[in-house]
């Protein structure tokens, strides 16, 4: 295309000089055109199937190319969506909408496809998309009216493309357009962005690009903008007036992670009111703090990175924390000089503080004024003792994380007493090792609700070794090996606890005491555990657990459970028994359970009777994959059954034949059994039939004739 052509009057819009792209040489892959774009069937974010981990998660989680916050707000955007009407086209080679791609398409995901032009007639019949998904189709040109067909739309992401042309209508039609993603596409002007039917919009996203200058288009409308990120450009500079441009949008994230900003004019930030300002990497943390005086923040980033340069922080430099209102502080990976308790002077109004990795031995003492402090996060640092951490100058405390020290953690005694309001405690990865936990380290911590003490050093408890925080509600102890010598439980004194993690723990599942007094559990996790001969008996430890709703018991080297092993389990709703050695007479054991999600997936499953088939037949899910599974007339039965139930069935591409070997490697639902009689058989069978009538008569006559000679 000529550069003169890229002018015509009659095609008004933005474009882009011949700017260096960063990553943008691809060459499309050959790929044969797939155009039955697959329906996206995955389960929710709270699905069930989220639990059949090794270990709990309360967040989710998605692969990123990018490192950045973008990423995680885009999947926010599209995780709830309804499966009949979202779609999956990525990397497939397309070069155009598929027509087996249904109309009413609220959802679709079109990335790494190839889309160099996209105009008017692209989406047209996909007039009811709510959310589009354009990540790396190598689109240089947007034309007028591209989408004045979807008055639903409301995201539009571009990540990844090398934008030329975006038309000045070109983004014309949605009625509330809120989410933009133009991340790494090559911008370095801000006026590149045609801002007609902006007025609605509610985040931006502008990361890796080449933007110098946070100038925005004349007519630009900030009313409504919450988040506007610049993560990973070249912005070193920060004017009044470009900052006055953003008057307009109330409670705003403001993002310049990786810009190195390096000067502020003064009162840019003046009287200016924010949900959170992010200025992660920037060399020097005075110029950002004197830059932000006289404003309001809810949130500020100031975390360095391990391949950026930064400054030491003195107590002067934070002195400019006291010009500006700001309720939670972020400052990982940051070096303290001269660290005492004047350096704090300025952060008596912080709600939370954030020092990760900050290299800290100790906190000092005689630390004032931090009464209003909920939150404190010291994951990362050099503590020897629980005690260095002088927590009672922090008394206001509800949430505290100690994650990762990178010394072995002394916990001491008492070291936490003061803090009368914890909540939430979190020592996990810590190298903790103690003979007689938890009760002196606990003292006084009454209003305990979450306590982490998983991947730590062996630790040994006592009966009631919680009972200085009896109102714990989550216990998680994973990967720490228990030492547990009392024949009482030690978690008697928890009748609130709900959720139990005691995966790898190496704990006597021979105690049958092991689980008293947890009259409210919810959620047992006992995965990598090992059981007696491999078996879960009538009399077990699960018995004092009724409330339980889910239970998981992978890799337990289980070879076999009683039939009345899980009889206790009125409320029982999810069963992970996967990678055991159990076989499918072990299903016989679930017989009272109905509409339960049960994994029996990495069994020595090969056949299931018939008359356990409708065991599994009033359950809701069922995972079988990666079993021995015999496909043969002996498992007839099963096989049917498995086929005409695929709906209530999860890992289906996973499940297949291990035996008979031609079809070893097929997928159950594919294989298809002759197990009746054949015409051959028939044939075989009247032959045999007539010559044994033939020679049962002459059997007969001769026997009469050797008895006629006879007598």
């Amino acid at each position: 295309m000529h550069a003169r052509e890229c002018l015509q009057p009659w095609r008004s819009g933005r474009y882009l000089s011949m700017f260096p792209m960063v990553s943008m040489n691809w060459e499309l892959d050959q790929v044969t055109p797939y155009f039955n774009c697959s329906k996206s069937l995955a389960k929710g974010a709270n699905g069930n199937s989220a639990i059949a981990t090794s270990r709990w998660h309360f967040f989710d989680t998605k692969g990123v190319v990018l490192k950045t916050q973008s990423d995680i707000n885009l999947h926010y955007f599209s995780h709830q969506k309804e499966a009949n009407k979202t779609y999956n086209c990525e990397n497939l080679g397309l070069r155009e909408i598929p027509d087996t791609l249904s109309n009413t398409t609220e959802f679709l995901e079109f990335a790494f496809n190839f889309l160099p032009t996209i105009q008017a007639t692209t989406f047209s019949r996909l007039i009811y998309l709510i959310f589009l998904d354009l990540t790396r189709c190598q689109i240089n040109w947007i034309h007028e009216d591209t989408f004045k067909s979807h008055h639903q739309l409301n995201t539009i992401v571009l990540t990844g493309n090398p934008l030329i042309f975006m038309a000045e209508t070109s983004l014309n039609g949605p009625k509330s357009l809120k989410h933009l993603f133009l991340i790494q596409t090559g911008i370095s002007n801000l006026e590149f962005i045609p801002v007609h039917n902006l007025e609605n919009l509610e985040s931006l996203y502008l990361g890796s690009n080449h933007i110098s200058s946070i100038k925005l288009p004349e007519n630009f409308s900030a009313q409504n903008l919450k988040v506007l990120d610049f993560e990973n450009n070249a912005i070193h500079y920060l004017s009044n007036k470009d900052m006055n441009a953003l008057e307009q949008a109330t409670n705003l994230s403001l993002n310049f992670n990786g810009n190195d900003i390096k000067s502020i004019e003064t009162g840019a930030f003046h009287s200016k009111v924010f949900r959170s300002l992010n200025f992660g990497g920037t060399f020097d943390l005075s110029i950002i703090i004197k830059g932000l005086q006289n404003s309001t923040t809810h949130s500020l980033w100031l975390g360095a990175y391990e391949d950026t340069e930064n400054q030491d922080l003195t107590p002067a430099m934070l002195e400019g924390l006291c010009e500006m209102s700001v309720e939670s502080i972020n400052l990982q990976k940051h070096h303290f000089s001269g660290l005492s308790s004047t350096t704090f002077q300025c952060f008596t109004r912080l709600r939370e503080l954030d020092l990760t990795a900050a290299h800290l031995q100790e906190l000092p003492s005689g630390i004032e004024g931090m009464n209003s402090l909920k939150k404190l996060v010291l994951n990362i640092n050099n503590f020897d003792q629980l005690c260095q951490i002088n927590a009672a100058s922090f008394p206001s405390l509800t949430d505290l994380y100690i994650k990762g020290n990178l010394k072995k953690l002394d916990l001491g005694a008492g070291c936490l007493e003061k803090l009368e309001n914890l909540r939430r405690l979190d020592l996990s990865h810590s190298g903790i090792e103690a003979s007689d936990c938890c009760n002196l380290a606990l003292r006084n911590l009454v209003h305990l609700q979450y306590l982490n003490l998983s991947y730590n050093m062996p630790i040994g408890l006592q009966s009631q070794a919680f009972k200085e925080c009896p109102k714990l509600e989550i216990l998680d102890l994973a990967f720490t090996h228990l030492h547990i010598s009392a024949s009482q439980s030690p978690f008697q004194d928890l009748r609130l606890l709900q959720t139990l993690n005691l995966s790898h723990c190496r704990v006597d599942t021979g105690n049958q005491h092991l689980l008293e007094g947890l009259l409210d559990l919810r959620h047992l996790n006992l995965q990598g555990n090992s059981f007696q001969d491999g078996s879960i008996s009538k009399t077990n430890l699960l018995q004092t657990v009724g409330s339980l709703e889910t239970l998981i018991l992978s890799s337990c080297e289980l070879l076999s459970i009683d039939q009345q092993a899980f009889h206790s389990l009125r409320n029982i709703s999810h069963i992970d028994l996967s990678h055991n050695s159990l076989t499918g007479n072990s299903i016989d054991a679930l017989s009272h359970l109905k509409g339960i999600y049960l994994n029996l997936a990495a069994n020595s499953i090969s056949i299931i009777p018939p008359h356990l088939l409708p065991i599994l037949s009033q359950q809701s899910t069922i995972n079988l994959s990666h079993n021995p599974l015999d496909c043969t007339c002996s498992n007839f039965h099963f096989i049917t059954w498995y086929k005409e139930n695929l709906q209530k069935l999860e890992g289906s591409e996973e499940t297949v034949c291990a035996n008979p070997p031609p079809l070893k490697g097929v997928k159950l639902h594919e294989v298809e059994l002759s197990c009746g009689i054949t015409t051959m058989g028939i044939f075989f069978l009247v032959v045999f039939l007539l010559l044994f009538t033939i020679l049962l008569s002459f059997s007969v006559k001769f026997f009469f004739r050797w008895k006629y000679q006879h007598l």
